[in-house]
Order: C-alpha cells, then structure tokens, then sequence
C-alpha cells in the first residue's frame, strides 16, 4: 500500500470516529517520518507539561534551582483542578521541587505543575525551550487557565453541553471563542513541533544529557496509559509518553523503543466532533491510527 492510500484510509477511520487531528511518527535513527497534517497547530492541554519539565530540569542542571528545595503548597494555592493530586489536598504540604516535577508530569498534576510555573513562568519556559533549539511549541499560560473553560461552569451531568459549544464555536485560522481553543491564546504546538522535542530528549545535542535523562523518565513513569499505550507497549518494547485533555481535545505524544534498538517518536493530536467527555471507542481509534503509521513506516 502507498503512503497516500494509507492517508486517506486512516482519515476515513478518524472521520467515522467523529475525530480529525495531526499525526507525526518519525524514525529516531533515521529521521524518516510519515504523519497526517502534522503541520497543523493545536491548543496543547497537559502536553505543555512536558517542556515545562525541561525547563525546570534546566533550571536545576545549571544550578538556578535547586531540586531538594522544599516548596510549600498550600489549600486552593491554584484554581487548577484535576482527578488527583496536590488539587484535592486538604492541608498544607511541603514538597521538593524534584518530586513537583515527578508530580506533573508523571501523574499530570495540574497544581504541581503551577507550582513550578511559580518558579519558572511560562515566558521563562518558552524561552529556554528556545533556546534549546525547540520551536513550533508557544507556552503562554499557567494550568491553572485550563479550568475556565464552560466545563466548570455546568453541573454534573451537562459536560455534553461545554462540549457542544467547544465543537461548534471554532473559527476561521484555528481560533476559538474558547480562549483556551484559541491557537493564538493557548498555550499550543503541532504533531511536528512535538515531534521535535521528542528527538532533543531522546538524541539531546543542544539540551544536557542530564536534562534529557530526568525528562525521559518522567515520562516513563507516566500513570496515563489508557490512550496510545495499550497499542505501544509489550514485552518487547517500552512506552514513554505525555497525555493532553481538555474538552474535546485528546492528545498523546510519546517514544516507542523496541529490544532491537530501534525508537520511534509518535505524536497524535486529536478534537472530536461528539459531544461526550467519555470516548472510549475514539481513544481506541487514535491508538489505531498512530500504530499503523508506525507499523508502515518500520517496515520501509
């Protein structure tokens, strides 16, 4: 089967699927790629968590934080909410910067991760992904923004309605009504760009190997594994990877390294069309798109 024939196959499978999206996986040792519109810019959710752990690790590999430092988070210290985590805290904690940052983005803690942004803003982290040679990756705001969507502003049992307005308010040049849908707004990438930063944690030339290291197994250890993973890890091969929700936005961006040595970065990017905060079948679907890319591509 052609590339092209792939393509259009698998925009099919995301369309019956109520979903379209961005999709990148490239070869790590050769640079070959094959994705579908990975050029295409998104609101990134969670997925900024990633960079934001760079940045931190950075900050501490040159010696302008130190990891041990206990930090103390107190009740409602953010509005950012969360299944889990520092969010559901009753009592102050104190906690070390290095386990803030296992906690974003191992356990994609929101209030982790805005206690960091305490320590490193967000134009202090976009600038050091910058400089890092990463590009294509805008990070404007704390998570805490994620939680003014409509989502918080119906009750239980409603979220089909934030949805219906998040998939009907979208406008020409990928803005939103929504200012957290809004590429212009948001904090926002493409599968490319992600794609990207992939490669400079997995094969680091302008980042410290020791950076790289804390970053890779922090997603490692990422609890989230219910999108992509079930379709990239087995005996003989390892998941790492970051997930992104928000609204009718689903994202993962990870690396698949099977025992013969071989490393692929996939990136899907995703928003549906349905309005329901609950799609399993569509998370399947965006498992089965990403693994056939790569299946095509490993087997050029």
């Amino acid at each position: 089967m052609s590339a092209e024939r792939l393509r259009y196959e698998l925009r099919g499978l995301l369309s019956d699927a109520g979903l379209s999206g961005s999709f990148l996986v490239r070869d790590l040792d050769t640079g070959q790629e094959i994705g579908i519109d990975p050029e295409v810019e998104f609101p990134v959710a969670s997925l900024v968590k990633v960079p934001l752990a760079i940045a931190v690790a950075g900050r501490i590999h040159d010696g302008l934080l130190d990891g041990a430092a206990m930090i103390e988070v107190l009740p409602g210290h953010t509005a950012a909410g969360g299944p889990g985590g520092l969010s559901q805290f009753r009592h102050p904690a104190r906690i070390a910067v290095d386990d803030l940052l296992y906690l974003s983005t191992a356990m994609t803690d929101n209030a982790a991760a805005d206690a960091l942004f305490d320590l490193v803003p967000p134009a202090a982290a976009d600038q050091y992904i910058r400089d890092a040679g990463i590009s294509g990756i805008t990070i404007r705001h704390r998570m805490r923004e994620l939680t003014q969507t409509p989502a918080g502003r119906f009750g239980p049992g409603e979220e089909h309605l934030a949805h219906s307005l998040a998939i009907g308010s979208r406008t020409s040049g990928r803005g939103h009504a929504i200012p957290q849908l809004d590429v212009t707004r948001a904090n926002s990438g493409s599968a490319r760009a992600f794609t990207d930063l992939l490669r400079a944690l997995w094969a680091p030339s302008r980042l410290p190997a020791e950076v790289a290291a804390r970053v890779r197994s922090l997603m490692a250890e990422n609890v989230l594994r219910h999108r992509l993973a079930p379709d990239f890890s087995s005996d003989s091969s390892t998941w790492s990877s970051k997930t992104g929700t928000l609204l009718n936005l689903r994202h993962e961006a990870g690396v698949v390294e099977h025992d013969d040595g071989s490393a692929y970065a996939v990136v899907a990017l995703t928003e549906s069309r349905v309005p329901a905060a609950a799609q399993p079948g569509a998370e399947a679907v965006m498992a089965q798109v990403a693994r056939s890319l790569h299946d095509y591509l490993r087997t050029r």
